[in-house]
């Protein structure tokens, strides 16, 4: 089982994906604080679920450079290495808000259910493209 991360400055969006590797599923939204706070809830679903990798979205800016938020990105992958010693693989997320919103608005999610689930579902994104190009289907 992997998981999905979407690391934002608030916020912690979590997805999950099937065994097969086929499907990522957004799980749910947590809130962020400090690191030991963040590590015990993420501990939690790593041990609920049999999480054997996390998938982590890596914020690139659109010309490709990195900036202080995937540098923050970067210093967490590192801190849940440490923590847990599981693969962390970080994933380019540029357009994954985009990507969950516009399919959130597609189902006529109401705008104040798509606030409380963008993250969640952005994770989603990030992990079914990880997944994609780990299973060998869409690069």
């Amino acid at each position: 089982m992997l998981l999905g991360l979407d690391l934002g400055t608030k916020t912690i969006g979590t997805a999950l994906c099937d065994a097969g590797w086929r499907f990522a599923t957004a799980h749910k939204t947590l809130g962020r604080g400090k690191w030991g706070r963040d590590k015990d809830r993420i501990a939690e679903l790593i041990e609920s679920r049999g999480v054997s990798a996390i998938v982590l979205g890596l914020p690139r800016n659109m010309d490709g450079s990195e900036g202080p938020r995937a540098q923050s990105a970067r210093a967490f992958a590192r801190n849940l290495d440490t923590a847990f010693g599981l693969p962390v693989l970080l994933w380019d997320e540029r357009w994954s808000t985009t990507s969950a919103e516009g399919a959130m608005i597609a189902q006529d999610m109401s705008r104040a259910k798509r606030a409380e689930a963008i993250d969640a579902h952005a994770a989603a994104v990030i992990l079914q493209g990880a997944i994609d190009r780990l299973a060998g289907g869409v690069i």
